[in-house]
């Protein structure tokens, strides 16, 4: 006997993931770090019985961190793996090492290739020196960490995979962010035109398609 499932093709109720939680083991230190790194100080509330909650929110995010006292139980330093989306990783690793932030060299995965330490939070695999050849959505990183050893991974995505963003979702949280867009479209659109061998006239129309498709991972013009 089978049952039938039915299924809701109604938009689901929103569900937004906003605060994660790291485990530090002085607040003040981490509080110096992150707001180092440029991200917007949100709270630093204090309570009874030594508690403390400090939330920072990096610049374009939707989600924020916060750590304190008697925040978690989570062991200092434990927290692997979190990802910071870029749109240029190296522009991102310079921005980090001006601040005076000690953060890995891009590299990429490359089969069974090896040119140095792994992390073991990053699907196990090896790291290879440099970001991807091909420049490919998702496959460049650098890493960091903070004075506690919460690992940071700052992952470089140009185009989204198919799905992860409403088809009229478009935004950008950034004027790097915007400008690092138009220039990608720009490339791909002499490419266009000298397939047409003439110049196009229509090109906003051209750039306006790229660009919301890029962040939708929907076919590119050609």
């Amino acid at each position: 006997m089978t049952t039938a499932i039915k299924t809701n093709n109604e938009r689901p109720l929103e569900m937004k993931l906003e605060v994660i939680v790291i485990p530090v083991s002085d607040v003040d230190r981490a509080k110096q770090f992150y707001g180092n790194l440029g991200w917007r100080l949100d709270a630093d509330f204090a309570g009874s019985d030594d508690y403390r909650v400090i939330q920072f929110t990096p610049p374009g995010s939707g989600a924020s961190v916060i750590f304190g006292r008697h925040v978690t139980a989570a062991a200092p330093g434990s927290a692997q793996g979190l990802y910071l989306i870029v749109s240029d990783i190296e522009a991102a690793r310079r921005d980090l090492l001006a601040r005076g932030v000690e953060v890995s060299e891009a590299f990429h995965h490359a089969g069974d290739a090896y040119a140095g330490p792994d992390e073991p939070y990053l699907f196990g695999r090896r790291r290879v020196r440099g970001r991807d050849p091909e420049r490919s959505s998702y496959r460049s990183y650098a890493s960091f960490s903070d004075p506690d050893g919460n690992g940071w991974l700052l992952q470089e995505v140009t185009a989204r995979l198919p799905g992860r963003v409403a088809d009229d979702d478009t935004t950008f949280t950034s004027l790097t962010e915007l400008e690092s867009a138009l220039r990608r479209a720009e490339a791909a659109h002499g490419e266009h035109e000298l397939r047409l061998g003439e110049r196009d006239a229509n090109w906003p129309s051209w750039y306006a398609e790229y660009i919301v498709n890029e962040q939708a991972g929907k076919p590119l013009p050609s």
